[in-house]
């Protein structure tokens, strides 16, 4: 089976397209080599794809004849990616809240108060 066709059928990518542009940019890596969307898929192949931001590292255990329901992919499939990754994911989440969005407009005098109380600290 096709790379692309299969992170598909896992349900790692919603549409085969999506999945075929992950591979053509070399999101996707087969035994850490970079596949192309045609590459075809094995048993016990690894398999390395980066999605959101998160190095995902999956054992293909069995090749499914279609795509499978969320129940039924980890007969096909073995996770073996580190919680690292999905805590460093949680902690870019928290960051990006406290920063502004860009185009909101000035800083307020709190964002001020804020930022003069910061540089005080720093010079002592």
């Amino acid at each position: 089976m096709r790379i692309d066709k299969y992170l598909w059928a896992v349900r790692y990518y919603k549409t085969r397209s999506l999945a075929t542009r992950a591979c053509k940019k070399g999101q996707v890596k087969i035994n850490e080599a970079i596949a192309k969307p045609s590459r075809e898929v094995y048993p016990t192949d690894k398999i390395e794809l980066r999605k959101n931001q998160i190095n995902y590292k999956l054992t293909v255990n069995d090749i499914p004849p279609n795509r499978v329901g969320a129940k039924l992919v980890d007969i096909y499939r073995t996770d073996t990616t580190p919680k690292e990754a999905f805590e460093a994911q949680d902690l870019l989440k928290y960051s990006k809240d406290y920063y502004r969005k860009k185009g909101t407009g000035r800083p307020t005098k709190k964002d001020r108060r804020d930022l003069d109380d910061f540089y005080e600290q720093d010079a002592e």
